[in-house]
């Protein structure tokens, strides 16, 4: 799916940004590693924020932040001309990395029970091997579906600020736990959607 609406106000930050860092010579993969520093940061804010409602406000800030250098990387190379497979390579690992960090440190902190958690993982991951697999396929990188990466940042940077400013209890489950609950069944559905795409191109 996406969030198209916002590629626009994403532009105007990510391209001057892009120039700021190519203007000082920042490597693309610099930027790329300072996305997972953000990413497990945010973690440890997510992991201990039950504790200390300010946590949660920064693993938030972290969130938007690990978005914003993951999205700067690429286009750092890009305008540079310095894309290179070692740096894509790069990239896919750190997004896993970082959804790692991100997603289990929110149920680790007991938002959600391990259960939920662990099919929320598990469908983030099986998402993502997917779309690069169909590349693997030579059927081009797909990145198809309901829940794609930007739309699982947005979701959990948008609980984060929801839950700082409403730590009350939905139907049993804080607004952090809903998105997790969110993501896990939603990412299973993008993952089915791109089986049935895959599936369909191959022959």
């Amino acid at each position: 799916m996406t969030f198209n609406t916002l590629r626009p106000f994403a532009s105007k930050v990510i391209e001057p940004l892009a120039d700021f860092f190519i203007r000082y010579e920042v490597s693309p993969n610099a930027v790329s590693i300072i996305s997972l520093i953000c990413a497990f940061f945010a973690g440890v804010s997510f992991y201990y924020s039950p504790a200390s409602r300010e946590f949660i406000l920064l693993a938030g800030i972290l969130v938007i932040l690990n978005s914003i250098f993951d999205a700067l990387d690429g286009v750092i190379a890009r305008k540079s001309n310095k894309a290179t497979p070692r740096g894509d390579f790069l990239d896919h690992v750190i997004d896993r990395y970082s959804d790692v960090f991100i997603i289990c440190s929110i149920f680790f902190a007991g938002y959600a029970s391990w259960q939920v958690g662990v099919a929320a993982i598990v469908g983030v991951l099986l998402t993502s091997y997917l779309g690069t697999q169909a590349q693997a396929l030579n059927l081009g990188r797909y990145y198809g579906g309901i829940m794609g990466r930007a739309d699982r940042l947005v979701v959990i940077i948008l609980a984060a600020f929801g839950n700082f400013a409403f730590p009350v209890l939905i139907a049993g489950f804080s607004i952090l736990g809903w998105a997790v609950i969110l993501i896990a069944v939603t990412s299973h559905v993008t993952a089915v959607q791109r089986i049935y795409y895959i599936w369909k191109e191959l022959r």
